[in-house]
């Protein structure tokens, strides 16, 4: 969890009226509905282009919305691993907005309280999980949904071995969207991702908290070998989306690595005293440098 999510977390603690947190947030989905009909008459190929966000914490919901404009969906179903309590979420506006039905997942028994315990949970036909994601329990933990293999959409952000999981995952489901998050400090050159550990803590792993996941590459990697083609990354330089190559059409343009990285502004290292350092991306790099990290394409451990 970043600095960001955990001053909004203080927020949402402060107690306030039912109905004004009702009212609120039917304001900001109509707000996303609006968007979404004006977003229909841009003709840009560029997914940056279609950002708002609604409920995602960059211009996720946006580009979700084009998206599933352009491609067809066979279920509208989606998975979505390391939500929190699904306050801010990559899925949670598809899913209020086009019904989608949903299954999430996440490791903390608090949170996923907190998301059942939420007043419009009742209102959506969406499963919650609170479970540790491995490798080597991803697959059964995805069939407990219950979803057809031909997936909507699944979205992965658990800030550390995503490259692992997601590997993992595409044994058991062919979503026609993915949506996983890469470290842009990793660069656009190298394929590379963190070593593999089903107890990865980045938290633990560097005290900076800059040491996790995978370059862009890396999973552009994965995603090509599993018949994905990358469709681009959103202008904070988090998160990025692949379709499935059998339904990308013409107006979905299929993007290199080079043409698709987008470098990320945040400045979200830490000191060893865990406050935020403020660093320019070159100082943050300089944390990390040296740290082993896996390049995907020959397996060889290599250093940052």
């Amino acid at each position: 969890m970043n600095l960001f999510k955990s001053i909004k977390q203080k927020l949402r603690r402060l107690v306030i009226p039912p109905r004004l947190v009702r009212e609120i947030e039917a304001m900001h989905q109509m707000q996303g509905r609006v968007l979404t009909e004006l977003n229909r008459n841009k003709q840009s190929t560029s997914i940056q282009d279609y950002e708002f966000g609604i409920h995602s914490q960059w211009g996720e919901d946006g580009i979700i919305q084009h998206l599933i404009s352009k491609i067809p969906i066979a279920n509208r179903t989606f998975i979505e691993f390391g939500v929190e309590d699904f306050a801010e979420s990559n899925c949670r506006f598809l899913m209020v907005n086009n019904n989608w039905r949903g299954y999430v997942i996440d490791g903390s028994a608090k949170w996923i309280r907190a998301l059942r315990a939420s007043n419009w949970f009742w209102k959506y036909d969406l499963q919650t999980q609170c479970a540790m994601i491995t490798r080597d329990n991803v697959g059964e933990l995805l069939a407990q949904s219950g979803f057809d293999r031909d997936l909507g959409i699944m979205s992965i952000d658990v800030d550390g071995v995503d490259y692992w999981l997601l590997e993992a995952a595409l044994n058991a489901y062919a979503p026609r969207i993915l949506i996983v998050e890469y470290n842009a400090l990793f660069g656009q050159e190298r394929s590379i991702t963190v070593p593999y550990d089903a107890a990865f803590s980045r938290r633990q792993a560097h005290f900076s908290q800059l040491y996790f996941g995978a370059s862009l590459g890396a999973l552009h990697h994965l995603a090509s070998r599993n018949g994905y083609a990358l469709v681009g990354t959103e202008s904070a330089g988090v998160n990025a989306f692949f379709v499935r190559r059998d339904v990308l059409g013409a107006e979905v343009k299929a993007l290199t690595p080079k043409e698709g990285f987008t470098d990320s502004r945040l400045r979200q290292g830490l000191t060893e005293k865990r406050k935020l350092a403020l660093l320019s991306r070159a100082s943050e790099l300089a944390q990390i440098r040296g740290l082993p990290v896996v390049n995907v394409v020959t397996g060889a451990t290599e250093a940052l």
